[in-house]
């Protein structure tokens, strides 16, 4: 998957996690768990874009590592609002599982990154 079909695929996540909160009850406990997912959720794509334009390997994975924690967190926030009953399970298993997905080749591309810059420090000993 290149940078670009990576990019579209963490806004369309982001614009899923939009739809969601707008459609969340208005109970102090859902609202809560909507003003953290709001940030988590959305946050993955933006940090991507930032790893983009990053100045440096080291930059690019501190940047990817950054999109790892907020997608695990996202996963937390769904993972609380299907078992407490805000939103039926099965009405958000989709967006659970490409939220999965995407912390997949999030996390493969940092181990990658990590290995192609070890191979780049043995080289230039």
């Amino acid at each position: 998957m290149n940078k670009d079909e990576l990019k579209s695929r963490l806004k369309s996540f982001a614009l899923r996690i939009v739809v969601l909160v707008d459609n969340m009850p208005t109970t102090i406990s859902s609202q809560a768990f909507a003003r953290q997912i709001i940030r988590s959720g959305t946050s993955p794509f933006a940090n991507y874009r930032a790893a983009c334009l990053a100045k440096s390997e080291k930059d690019f994975l501190n940047k990817l590592k950054m999109v790892e924690e907020e997608l695990d967190e996202t996963s937390c926030w769904l993972e609380l609002i299907a078992e407490s009953d805000i939103v039926a399970a099965d009405r958000l298993s989709s967006i659970r599982t490409e939220c999965d997905e995407l912390m997949k080749i999030i996390v493969a591309s940092i181990l990658t990154h990590r290995k192609n810059m070890d191979r780049k420090n043995v080289k230039s000993i």
